[in-house]
């Protein structure tokens, strides 16, 4: 997820926004690795569908 962030802000600019499915190629690739990112964004963490890159970077990394 941190790289796909760092990618996204490096070529978009800090304000980029993206939503859980920048993370996967293809929504039915993993089903249920899916499931698991839509959790953690949308009950775990209660986020928009769209999050500013930096916002779900710093997420990340906190959890580390």
């Amino acid at each position: 997820m941190i790289s796909v962030c760092e990618a996204k802000i490096a070529s978009k600019g800090p304000d980029v926004g993206l939503s859980f499915y920048a993370f996967f190629a293809n929504k039915n690739d993993a089903p249920k690795l899916l499931m698991e990112a839509a959790i953690w964004w949308i009950e775990t963490h209660q986020l928009d569908h769209f999050e500013k890159a930096v916002k779900i970077k710093a997420l990340v990394e906190a959890e580390d």
